[in-house]
């Protein structure tokens, strides 16, 4: 809208709701609910447009409904073209500065699906050929949110987007499991001397530990793959509490049908929308899988530092890539900033499964009011693991080396070898040497040749590499 000569250009249009007459930026595509919501709700500072995969998945679900409304008779077809054309404008990148409202919410998501029911409605309305706000055209509640709820709609759109994340999280999995699983074929012929609380233990190659942290990823990536499933059950159809009122008999089928096509995901609509309208056990289990995952990397990062600690008084058995200088008063020292800084993600995820459980407990009734503070966590742990692990992966474990000396003088001095010779000199025999070897600093090897407890030649037999780490024939 242009102004004429000597009327100034408006700032401001009235909208009104259920609480009276607000004047809304003129040029924003939020309405009165959005503006509400804005000075309602100011605790994250994160508005939703933070999260691209929820706008999106708003928007797959309005250009959904659309289609489905239009398939059943109950929206012509002027209407809900423009809606989808403003939902696939959305989809494409469009107008997600005007998604406002905060992450953190109360209302169960209402203020959330209110706002994209207003910024497509004023978007669509555009299209129509109408001014922003002329809802008797096309209005937000009566047209884009026809046959919905924001009590399908926002749970629906945290599963659509938390299964985006997800697929994000599973190609960073795979990636850093082929990253320590080729530091295991690297490390494959370099022994060295394992640990059982803290304290020396039997021999094992450098490759067979970082293989294990290969196997260990490995196993968290089945562990979400089955997960994943279980967020694509949506209540689409059920609207208020899940009986489906003021939806068409055939509006859930038809809803669900759309949105598979409109996202190419698996999606199946609930069994019984009245238990999935109240029921976020998805978002619970989803949540443990995040934090077994956090937990296990974490152990893996602890794991690294104590490997590399030192460089003179620690381990010292491999070196981590030095990303910066560690300390602003001790010069040369080199820190592990990179497992540190996976560590803390690990223990934020564990936190947000806190939230998510007490939150998923505390839903009464028929409905979660609970889910924006889930949303907010979940896409929290999804995408801070994400990008934990590609920084892993490709500022630390992909410039791991061994530090061969120092693993082969630990196997020198270390008193664990007695264990490989206990089926051959007996357990008391093993015992005096591992305490003479102790007390004088002698290695097990040239001890046990003193005491003429094994021919060399034997004992270089038992001592082979591939002997000390994987099970063999004992030949007595």
């Amino acid at each position: 809208m242009s102004s004429t000569l000597n009327q100034p250009y408006p700032t401001h249009r009235s909208e009104h709701d259920l609480l009276g007459y607000r004047d809304v930026p003129f040029d924003a595509y939020y309405g009165v609910h959005t503006l509400r919501a804005i000075e309602n709700f100011s605790i994250s500072d994160l508005p939703i447009s933070a999260s691209p995969d929820l706008i999106r998945a708003l928007a797959e679900i309005k250009i959904a409904c659309a289609m489905a409304n239009l398939e059943l008779g109950l929206l012509d077809q002027t209407r809900a073209e423009a809606i989808i054309a403003a939902a696939q404008e959305i989809l494409n990148g469009a107008l997600h500065d005007q998604f406002k409202v905060d992450m953190i919410q109360g209302g169960a998501g209402t203020s959330t699906n209110m706002n994209a029911n207003e910024v497509i409605a004023n978007r669509a309305l555009e299209i129509m050929g109408h001014m922003r706000g002329q809802y008797q055209f096309l209005h937000p509640n009566e047209h884009v949110n026809m046959s919905q709820s924001t009590n399908d709609v926002y749970p629906t759109s945290l599963k659509l987007a938390t299964y985006r994340g997800c697929e994000r999280l599973l190609i960073n999995m795979h990636s850093i499991q082929a990253a320590f699983e080729r530091k295991a074929v690297e490390f494959k012929d370099i022994l060295k001397v394992g640990r059982t609380q803290l304290q020396d233990a039997v021999p094992m190659t450098l490759g067979q530990e970082f293989h294990t942290y290969s196997v260990m990823v490995g196993e968290d990536i089945l562990r979400l793959q089955e997960a994943l499933p279980l967020i694509c059950e949506i209540n689409m159809g059920a609207t208020a509490i899940g009986t489906g009122i003021n939806t068409h008999p055939d509006y859930a089928r038809a809803a669900c049908d759309h949105l598979v096509a409109v996202t190419g995901l698996p999606l199946i609509t609930a069994a019984n929308l009245i238990e999935a309208t109240q029921d976020v056990g998805s978002f619970v289990q989803l949540s443990g899988v995040l934090k077994r995952i956090a937990v296990k990397i974490s152990k893996i990062c602890h794991d690294l530092r104590l490997l590399s600690s030192g460089p003179r008084a620690g381990l010292n058995e491999i070196n981590l890539p030095a990303k910066q200088a560690g300390s602003s008063i001790m010069p040369g020292k080199v820190n592990p900033v990179i497992p540190e800084v996976v560590n803390q993600v690990a223990y934020e995820v564990i936190g947000n499964d806190i939230t998510i459980t007490f939150a998923a407990e505390a839903g009464q009734l028929q409905l979660n009011a609970f889910e924006p503070i889930i949303a907010y966590s979940m896409f929290r742990s999804v995408s801070h693991l994400t990008n934990a692990l590609h920084t892993l992966e490709v500022n630390c474990v992909n410039g791991i080396t061994a530090n061969l000396s120092v693993l082969q003088e630990h196997m020198d001095r270390s008193i664990v070898l007695v264990t490989a010779l206990n089926p051959y000199i007996g357990y008391q025999n093993a015992t005096d040497v591992a305490k003479e070897a102790l007390e004088t600093g002698k290695r097990v090897y040239d001890i046990v040749l003193e005491r003429g407890l094994l021919e060399q030649a034997k004992l270089d037999e038992i001592l082979k590499p591939e002997s000390l780490t994987s099970p063999r024939l004992l030949v007595l």
